[in-house]
């Protein structure tokens, strides 16, 4: 299953703001140079214009994000165009190449940034060459070094963010299957004890009864005391085999509901993996529930928390437990993509496979309650688990 991409690192967010703020402090500061020097000139409004064109643009970059894409590298063609055109009109205004470095290495393939940054640095070069009196061996090698060291400590951060990012999602998948492994033991495990427990109880219990009344069906009519005997004690093992067995029944219910711990409290402990925030909300004031409802109402929640990290891509969920007099209501909400239900209400897509809403709906229904799903692409989906209560005497 994929997973999202991790957010940026701070090293990394720290480098773009600073970036950007050293594009429009170079920006600014050229065009004030230009106006100091060259006053009244021609050129001067076109400057201006092409000053203001040029960071109208590099604003709108955030709003493209950093990948590739047409719009993407449609918006850094104007830009370097802008910058170009200005270099050409005034050649103080080269040095804002810098900025443009770490732009480009962002937003292009290595060898198309490589390719780009070298072009900036010609025009810094040229442009810095038209500035000087007199030829100057630093103007020539200080540009190409300093696009350099840029371009160094930028892929240099580039392939530790990524090694980081891979380490991530290895130790992300390590947990996963860990953690799948104990479950796979511990279901393995508890196999095994329940087996045994009912061999033990149940099946010796049942045995026993099978030969007592066999016993008694062969003395019945010669030794009515006898078999009568029998029945009592048969009766007697019964008894205790169903005390056994209301006590294995017990035993499997939810562990999260194990030594008095309330729905509540079961329900805010439940979460649904590393990269979904889960949140929870109780309304009304909380009332007994019976055992059989809390079971089926922390399933519930437990089965709509997998869909959500399985199917919904969803980074946050909400789980609501509202007392509402008569009833108590389960909502599960998430901010995924949605699915379209059809008519006969079931869900297309990705969440067609396995039994979790069937079995969902058979649980509330066993208990006379209602279980509604609404859902719009790319909206969400909101899962609402309605079951009646019965009146306090």
């Amino acid at each position: 299953m994929s997973h999202p991409a991790p957010p940026p690192r701070d090293d990394t967010r720290t480098l773009t703001t600073v970036a950007h703020t050293a594009f429009f402090l170079l920006l600014g500061a050229s065009v004030v140079r230009f106006l100091l020097r060259h006053p009244g000139e021609p050129r001067t409004p076109w400057i201006i214009a092409l000053s203001v064109t040029l960071a109208l643009l590099y604003v709108l970059g955030p709003a493209l994000g950093a990948a590739p894409t047409a719009r993407r590298l449609l918006w850094l063609g104007l830009v370097v165009t802008t910058w170009m055109v200005l270099v050409v009109l005034a050649p103080s205004f080269a040095w804002c190449a810098v900025p443009l470095f770490f732009t480009a290495l962002r937003t292009l393939p290595p060898r198309a940034a490589v390719v780009l940054v070298a072009l900036l640095t010609t025009f810094v070069v040229i442009a810095q060459l038209q500035l000087a009196k007199s030829f100057d061996p630093n103007l020539l090698l200080a540009p190409p070094a300093v696009a350099a060291l840029a371009t160094a400590v930028f892929v240099h951060m580039e392939r530790q963010a990524q090694a980081q990012r891979t380490l991530i999602d290895d130790l992300i998948r390590t947990r996963r299957e860990l953690a799948a492994t104990e479950r796979r033991e511990g279901t393995l495990a508890e196999r095994q004890r329940l087996s045994m427990e009912i061999h033990d109880t149940l099946a010796q219990n049942l045995s026993s009864q099978q030969m007592l009344l066999q016993a008694a069906d062969r003395t019945w009519d010669t030794d009515p005391a006898t078999a009568r005997a029998h029945v009592r004690t048969a009766t007697g093992i019964a008894a205790h085999g169903l005390a056994e067995a209301r006590r294995l029944v017990h035993d499997l219910a939810p562990s999260e509901l194990a030594d008095g711990a309330g729905l509540a409290e079961a329900l805010r402990s439940l979460d649904a993996g590393p990269d979904i925030e889960v949140r929870f909300h109780l309304e009304g004031t909380p009332a007994p529930l019976p055992d059989r409802v809390q079971s089926a109402l922390l399933r519930i929640a437990q089965g709509a928390l997998a869909n959500v990290r399985e199917h919904s891509g969803a980074r946050t969920a909400a789980l609501t437990l509202s007392f509402l007099g008569d009833q108590v209501v389960l909502d599960i909400a998430d901010d995924g993509h949605g699915f379209t239900e059809p008519g006969n209400g079931t869900r297309t897509g990705a969440a067609e496979r396995g039994h979790g809403l069937p079995a969902m709906r058979a649980r509330v229904r066993q208990l006379g309650g209602t279980l509604t799903i609404e859902s719009t692409p790319g909206e969400g989906t909101v899962l609402s688990a309605a079951i009646p209560l019965e009146p306090a005497p």
